[in-house]
C-alpha cells in the first residue's frame, strides 16, 4: 500500500478478509478439535473488527482477537485479549499474533 493509502481514515465498517479469517479460523479449528473452545461470534464495527470465542455459547467470551486500522503504524491493528480483557499479544502481522494460542497448550502432570 503507499503513504497515500495509510494516511486516509478508514470509512465504513471494519471487517477481516478472507485470508484474515481463514488463519483465524484454522486456529478456531483446531481449538475446537481439541475441546477447548465450541462456539464463536464475529462483529465488525467501526474502527475495529472482533472474533469472539466462547466455551459454551452462554458464556462471556473467552478470547477475542481484534483488528483495529487505527493502530496499524503505531503498535500494530492485531490484539489478542482474554477474558478479562487484558490484551495478551499485539502486533503488527495476524500470524505471529495468533502464536500466543500454541503456547496455551497445558497438560495435567500427576
Amino acid at each position: 500500500m503507499s503513504d497515500a493509502a495509510d494516511s486516509q481514515p478508514h470509512v465504513g465498517p471494519v471487517f477481516f478478509d478472507r485470508r484474515e479469517l481463514d488463519a483465524i479460523l484454522r486456529v478456531y479449528g483446531r481449538m475446537v478439535a481439541s475441546g477447548e473452545w465450541r462456539d464463536y461470534a464475529i462483529g465488525g464495527h467501526r474502527e475495529v473488527a472482533e472474533f469472539a470465542v466462547f466455551r459454551r455459547s452462554g458464556d462471556a467470551p473467552l478470547y477475542r482477537i481484534e483488528k483495529r486500522p487505527a493502530l496499524r503504524l503505531r503498535q500494530g491493528e492485531w490484539a489478542v485479549l482474554g477474558e478479562g480483557g487484558m490484551i495478551l499479544r499485539r502486533g503488527r502481522e495476524l500470524a505471529q499474533v495468533l502464536r500466543v494460542f500454541d503456547s496455551r497448550r497445558f497438560n495435567v502432570v500427576e
